[in-house]
This record gives C-alpha cells, structure tokens and sequence, in this order.
C-alpha cells in the first residue's frame, strides 16, 4: 500500500509539471510577420523562435539576420526568473535573462560584459496565436532604435 502511495504521487508530480509546460503559451515555434512588424534597419531579425522543454529549464532557438543582414542563430537554455543565462550566437550579447510578469507576458534583458545590450517585453495573445516583441537596443550604427516584431504561431 505504501509503494503504491509512493508511485502515485511521483505520477501526480510528474503529470502536474507535465500539464505547466503544456499550458505555457510561449511554448512551440513562432514565424515573424513581417508585414504586420516594424523593425528598422540595422536591428537583429529573428525570423523562426522555438521555445521548448529542457527538463525544469526551457531552451530558446533562434534563426534570423543581425544588424549587418549576416545569418544568425541563436540558442539560450535558462529559466524565466529573471536571472543572466548563457547566450551563443549573438555577436552583441552573451547572456540573456527572462522574468516571468505573468501568464502570457516576459521580459528581456540581453548584456554583453554585464552591460544591457537590449531589452525588451514579450506578450502571447489570449488565443495563444500570436506574439508580439517590443525591443529596444542599438543598431549596428550604434544609434539607439526601437522595434515591434509581431509572429505567427505555427
């Protein structure tokens, strides 16, 4: 009787963390509309961002162009608690942190040397069919830009 409490409950715990990530609405892979978005020249694009489960952490993908129009590929493993993670890809950041604000919205600081390269907010609609960056930072020219990437979920 004990071991069955025993398994019963890792079972509970296990399909409770299951049912969190499933329910998190930044989860999957999201598509820019470029159309519906307003980023300046010289600012990083991301074209495709995947958020996915990496154990009690979540993994962020990135593919995209840089401020120079080069090819960029980002990756960022972390949670979102507002603490400094280890970022690679991006020549103008090396850590990123996330804080959870609520349900459908983080925020976001990349620093390079400790030094915030950007920041921005990120928001998921209620229906979970869209997501919208609002980021400042400075473009390649080193001026101080802002932009608003709407995405697709796919």
């Amino acid at each position: 009787m004990k071991t069955r409490s025993i398994v019963l409950a890792i079972v509970v715990c296990f399909v409770g963390l299951s049912l969190s990530f499933a329910q998190n609405p930044h989860m999957g892979t999201w598509k820019l509309n470029e159309a519906k978005s307003k980023i300046p020249a010289g600012m990083m694009k991301n074209s495709t961002v995947t958020y996915t489960e990496e154990g009690d952490s979540v993994k962020v993908t990135t593919e995209g162009t840089s401020g120079d129009g080069s090819a960029l590929h980002t990756e960022w493993t972390g949670k979102f608690d507002g603490k400094d993670y280890p970022l690679t890809g991006d020549p103008a950041a090396d850590t990123r942190s996330y804080t959870k604000v609520d349900d459908h919205t983080l925020t976001l600081e990349n620093k390079k040397g400790g030094n915030v390269t950007t920041s921005g907010r990120i928001v998921v609609s209620a229906d979970g069919k869209t997501r919208t960056l609002t980021a400042s930072g400075k473009n390649s020219a080193g001026k101080k830009v802002t932009s608003k990437a709407l995405y697709d979920k796919q």
